[in-house]
Formats: structure tokens, C-alpha cells, sequence
């Protein structure tokens, strides 16, 4: 599962934050990532989560995309926009992998890279936000291209597939997105999922309506490659969540969307 939990903007993170919580427990993901999400005050919202919830947690620091400057609500000073994972099977080992954006320079985007200790063998699972504004098209096949290196490094083998998660800031049919897609498999698709749905709704209170390539279209994604070579990737099924007000606020400007995998 992946979701993009809106950091703190909209200054109501706090309420959204129940919404969040509800969610999560509900469907129970054993994976999810988060884009979007924060650290601060000694804590991150993976941490936090996780204490709750009963899992695993990580955080890496990215820069997509970037802290409001100035700050829009005094409580979000001094916090970080980052990456996280929650995972129902222990952590291993984490790193950041930064990605190319030479038009927009400045501070990388990143994608966590995790290694989870699953019953069968490790689990690689890679969380990761991508270059969004239309005039960096450049930056988004760079991106692209490097991701989709990322997920097919053989030393990402093994017993079980490897995941892609995150909020792409690309439909299926952007050209940009196209490396990637070339080398996994959209679990959406695979999954018998809607053609028409979309993870970023302009019915929503907090739509971002400025992103008019992206809004009313399948954004964020759940992307696998099997383990090793000629190996299949079986997909029971996906689903959107978050998608309903939850104590009279949508928890995010996003919904969720996830897939059950067969290892």
C-alpha cells in the first residue's frame, strides 16, 4: 500500500491524523509507504504510526516536495518533508538513494530503499516521490530512468518480489514514466482495477487543482518485478482507501492505493 499523507499543510494535520490512523487500521497493509510524511520534535509520523499500530518504521528526508518558506502554520517549524515505511516484518537495513533533478537543482529527491525481514526471505521494498511540475519533463525521465535501475539492481534478488511504492506524480500513460513501467509490473492493472480511477480527486475540500495534468488521474503506485527472472508476480487484487471523510475531514489531499500480492 502507498499513500501520500500530505505532510502538515492545510493546517489541519492534527484532525487528518485520526482519519490516517483509522484507515491504516482498518485494511491492516503488512507494507505501506508513505510520501509526504514528516519528522520533528524529536519524532517522525512513521514512528508514531507504528507505535500505534504495531509495526516496523523508517524515514529518509527528501526534498519533493519542498517545506513551505516561509512557514504557512507555526507547526510546521523546524519539521522535515521526508519518505516512510511501515512494514509488519522487521526492518533490516535502510538507505537513501538520491535521484537526478538537474533542472530543478537545489536538494535531491530520494527514494528509501528497505530490506524487511519477511518469513520467506528478504523483502526489498523501495518508497519513493517523483518530479511533478510539467516543465521539468527532463527531471521526470531521469528519474524514471534511475528508478527503474534501482528496482531491477540484481542485488535486489531473491525469493520474493521487489516493490515499488510511492507517489510517481505521473498517470500510466505519462512518456516520462515509461522506463519504469517497462521493467515492472502496475499491480493497478494486474489487479483488475479500475481504468478510471483516480488517487488524486479535484472533488476533494484541499484538491490541489493547480496540477492539471495530474489531477483526476491515477498518480501513486504500486509497481513489483519478480524476484528473479521468469518468475511470476501473482496480484490477487487492488483497492483504493482513504477516499471517505473520516470525523467530518478526508485524511489527505490523496487517497491510498494498494494491491494483495502473492509471494
Amino acid at each position: 500500500m502507498t499513500w501520500n499523507v500530505w505532510w502538515r499543510f492545510g493546517g489541519n494535520w492534527r484532525e487528518r491524523a485520526t482519519g490516517i490512523k483509522i484507515t491504516l487500521e482498518t485494511y491492516q497493509p503488512d507494507v505501506i509507504g508513505l510520501v509526504e510524511t514528516w519528522a520533528g520534535n524529536g519524532t517522525t509520523q512513521p514512528d508514531e504510526l507504528a507505535r500505534i499500530l504495531g509495526l516496523h518504521a523508517a524515514f529518509a528526508p527528501t526534498s519533493l516536495p519542498p517545506a513551505p518558506d516561509p512557514i504557512e502554520h507555526p507547526d510546521q517549524a523546524g519539521v522535515t518533508v521526508g519518505l516512510g515505511l511501515l512494514s509488519r516484518w522487521p526492518i533490516l537495513r535502510t538507505r537513501v538513494h538520491e535521484l537526478p533533478h538537474p533542472q530543478r537543482g537545489g536538494e535531491p529527491p530520494t527514494a528509501l530503499v528497505a530490506t524487511l525481514d519477511h518469513p520467506r526471505g528478504e523483502l526489498h521494498v523501495i518508497v519513493t516521490c517523483r518530479e511533478w511540475e510539467p516543465h521539468h519533463a527532463a527531471d521526470r525521465l531521469a528519474q524514471s530512468e534511475a528508478l527503474a535501475e534501482l528496482i531491477m539492481d540484481p542485488a535486489l534478488d531473491g525469493p520474493l518480489p521487489v516493490l515499488l511504492v510511492g507517489d510517481l506524480n505521473a498517470p500510466p500513460d505519462e512518456p516520462e514514466l515509461a522506463p519504469l513501467r517497462e521493467v515492472t509490473v502496475d499491480t493497478w492493472e494486474a489487479g483488475g482495477g479500475d481504468p478510471g480511477v483516480t488517487t488524486l480527486d479535484s472533488l476533494l475540500p484541499y484538491a490541489p487543482l493547480e496540477a492539471t495534468t495530474l489531477i483526476d488521474r491515477r498518480i501513486d503506485h504500486v509497481l513489483v518485478r519478480p524476484g528473479r527472472p521468469g518468475v511470476a508476480v501473482t496480484v490477487r487484487g487492488a483497492f483504493i482507501a482513504g477516499d471517505r471523510p473520516i470525523d467530518g475531514h478526508y485524511p489527505s489531499d490523496h487517497y491510498a492505493i494498494g494491491a494483495d500480492l502473492d509471494p
